[in-house]
């Protein structure tokens, strides 16, 4: 496969990733749609360093997923806490967290 098609894969991921965040209200969909981003960019990093032949792009990609990893783990304990206060995930609802 050409490269071309690797990186048009990860535009369309990254896109729908980005939509993702931007239109969901539901925390756990913003999430998902945030681990969507992290692998799109996994995919471009992994198609680059096959092109050049090297392991970079293989070691950024190990170090986002662990990031990634963290994200989720960090992510659905601060999902749960709202959870437990509100009885609704909506994020609509939550005024405390405006600055």
């Amino acid at each position: 496969m050409l490269i071309n098609e690797f990186l048009l894969l990860g535009a369309v991921l990254f896109c729908i990733g980005v939509y993702g965040v931007i239109a969901r209200k539901n925390a756990v969909m913003v999430l998902m749609s945030i681990e969507l981003i992290l692998n799109s960019v996994n995919i471009n990093l992994l198609a680059f360093s096959q092109l050049h032949h090297n392991l970079d792009g293989n070691v950024f990609a190990l170090y986002i997923i662990a990031v990634a990893a963290a994200e989720v783990g960090v992510g659905l304990a601060m999902v749960l806490l709202i959870y437990r206060n509100r009885k609704s995930i909506s994020l609509d609802e939550l005024s405390e967290m405006k600055g």
